[in-house]
């Protein structure tokens, strides 16, 4: 009979929790769900945003984008450029983004702490139209950060061409996700710092370890789970930049080394009216972001972590 009792009891807990989550489902299901399926089926055909005709083509828009691409801007060139960006921000930022905290964690006094949290925390809190066009500025031939290049590289009166080059206009859009997103991933971290005992480094103190020592064996092992976290975090904002690339087109430089994957969905579906092909487009990014996060998540052995 207690057996009897106890199984309803918890089955009426369960369906009551089931319960619950109905709302969050449907609503999650509704704008998550829903917009995915929807795009993969118009991928399918060669539907057009100023026709309502329209008729059902295949495989027709994947092979498209991967050979002709839109005005000459292929999928390939978006591949290639959305590739070169995330490696050359994602990386830099998990790593800088886990040194400043460290170093922030270290201080003594709290206020200190909170002050430049506080300041690498601000760029997050503009919005992205904001910080390109501020760049922008700051990259122009008689800008700052040309200045300072000139002062850094013992040159006078030289153009680094940060808005001209291929190569620096790249590294440009890099500098600006940077500065906009390391401070949020560094917040990020530092939560999961203070979430390690203390005691750990005490008794690592006390056995003769030092900082370095203790960093590896002890912080980043138990950071593990946060460092996961940020890592796809940092990751899909990567591969879903847009803002600040389009900023930079449309202030006058180039499109093709910048020509993400999200911006060629724009240009090809807002812009050229060819929903089909912005959807294949999309549904090819999402199966990529898919393929990052789930190697991402292999690579993990468990969120799990014993103290």
């Amino acid at each position: 009979m207690k057996k009897t009792k106890k199984y309803s009891i918890e089955r009426r807990q369960a369906r009551w929790g089931f319960a619950f989550t109905i709302p969050c489902l449907v609503f999650f299901a509704i704008f998550a769900f829903y917009p995915i399926i929807s795009a993969f089926i118009t991928s399918l055909t060669n539907r057009k945003a100023i026709s309502r005709n329209f008729s059902f083509v295949g495989l027709e828009n994947y092979i498209y984008i991967f050979t002709k691409g839109n005005g000459g801007y292929s999928l390939l060139n978006s591949l290639r450029a959305t590739l070169e960006f995330t490696i050359g921000t994602f990386i830099p930022m998990v790593v800088v983004s886990l040194f400043v905290a460290v170093l922030l964690s270290q201080l003594r006094k709290p206020g200190h702490s909170k002050f430049y949290e506080l300041c690498f925390y601000t760029p997050a809190v503009l919005s992205s139209v904001v910080a390109a066009t501020i760049w922008m500025i700051l990259f122009q031939p008689t800008g700052l950060v040309n200045q300072m290049s000139n002062f850094l590289m013992m040159t006078s009166g030289r153009d680094y061409q940060w808005l001209t080059s291929n190569t620096m206009l790249q590294i440009s859009t890099m500098i600006v996700y940077f500065w906009k997103y390391i401070g949020y991933f560094t917040i990020l971290f530092i939560t999961g710092l203070a979430s390690i005992p203390s005691t750990l480094y005490e008794a690592a103190l006390v056995d003769g370890s030092s900082r370095w020592h203790s960093f590896w064996h002890i912080t980043l092992p138990l950071l593990k789970p946060t460092v996961v976290l940020v890592s796809i975090m940092a990751m899909l904002q990567c591969l879903k930049t847009f803002s600040t690339q389009y900023m930079f087109v449309q202030g006058g430089t180039a499109r093709a080394p910048i020509d993400v994957i999200t911006m060629n969905i724009y240009f090809t579906g807002v812009n050229n009216g060819y929903l089909g092909r912005a959807s294949a487009m999309s549904i090819v990014l999402f199966l990529i972001m898919l393929v990052f996060t789930a190697l991402q998540f292999k690579f993990q052995s468990g969120d799990d972590v014993d103290y």
